[in-house]
């Protein structure tokens, strides 16, 4: 279990190469949900998401040797972004491992920043290229299954602990699960009363999954939101969610496509899914908690292009 040593280490590790990202109150999803809200806007990072803070902390983490070597990641989008662009700012070489599904836009943004691409039918099969590539010899930045990733994650709950107002709950998506672990923990130790809630999209619920099973285990995956889509936690993960996070909530992908057309009308932000399905969840949180609560949504990430979500949104008939 990493502490907020690890997370403020990290923090000043990768100071300079991060953003310092807005946390503000938005008014208009407050009138939308009915209590006020605060917005941790991620999706302003570099590379466009969270990502990029653990990805640079393993990045500045590594030996000599391990950076020579050249990295190699396994990605549904965001992380593979992340990695090639930290790495090409660092002058590593880098591995990026997709399924063929992942976003045009974010393969095209990894290509762009100068890494080697490689694709494969589902993440299941990306999962074990990129294992067979670590065997050869490249090193692994693990998307979740590390404490030093899972560290420079955990510097937007540091952040939010230091910027934010008071808050009762705070709502992290979740995919492996290394942004919810890195959050919840910074806010255990700096804010202990906030609850802290995970949300995942219907047809990527590995963690949800995990939790009904007392540990890991392998989930099928037919989400259309392949940033969420780990086809299971790891041990890491888990253990942090299980003891520091309030509940897993699950939400359609259709509610998580019309969250962000909510975003973009009332909070003025353009966000992916993986963001958008805070929305739907933040308002079951809202019924348990009741009119007292003041919620935080850590608004992921924003690498969606415009006609990637106009199309879901009319395959839902929700234009």
């Amino acid at each position: 279990m990493i502490d907020l040593a690890d997370i403020e280490s990290a923090a000043q590790r990768i100071a300079g190469h991060v953003v310092r990202t807005p946390t503000v109150p938005s008014p208009g999803l407050g009138a939308l949900l009915g209590v006020p809200v605060t917005a941790k806007l991620e999706l302003l990072q570099r590379t466009g998401s969270f990502k990029a803070r653990g990805a640079t902390a393993k990045l500045l983490s590594l030996s000599e040797a391990e950076r020579a070597a050249g990295v190699v990641a396994v990605s549904g989008g965001n992380h593979g972004i992340a990695l090639a662009v930290m790495a090409a700012a660092l002058d590593v070489k880098a591995t990026v491992v997709m399924p063929r599904t992942a976003p045009a836009r974010s393969i095209a943004l990894a290509e762009d920043a100068g890494a080697s691409v490689r694709l494969t039918d589902g993440m299941d099969s990306a999962f074990r290229l990129v294992t067979r590539l670590r065997d050869e010899g490249l090193t692994l930045v693990h998307p979740f299954d590390d404490p030093v990733v899972i560290a420079g994650q955990g510097t937007v709950g540091l952040e939010l602990a230091e910027d934010a107002g008071e808050l009762t709950d705070v709502v992290v998506s979740v995919g492996g699960g290394g942004l919810i672990a890195g959050v919840a923990a910074a806010l255990r130790a700096l804010r202990p009363g906030v609850r802290v809630w995970g949300v995942e999209t219907a047809g990527a619920e590995a963690m949800s999954g995990a939790l009904e099973a007392g540990g890991p285990v392998a989930v099928p995956l037919s989400s259309l939101v392949t940033t969420l889509s780990a086809p299971s936690v790891s041990p890491l993960t888990y253990d942090h969610v299980s003891a520091l996070v309030e509940e897993v909530l699950v939400v359609p992908d259709r509610d998580a496509v019309q969250g962000c057309l909510d975003l973009a009308e009332h909070a003025k932000v353009w966000a992916e899914p993986a963001a958008g399905c805070l929305l739907p969840a933040a308002r079951q949180v809202v019924e348990r908690a009741g009119a007292g609560a003041r919620v935080g949504l850590v608004v992921c990430g924003g690498n969606t292009a415009p006609g990637e979500l106009a199309g879901w949104a009319a395959s839902f008939g929700l234009l």
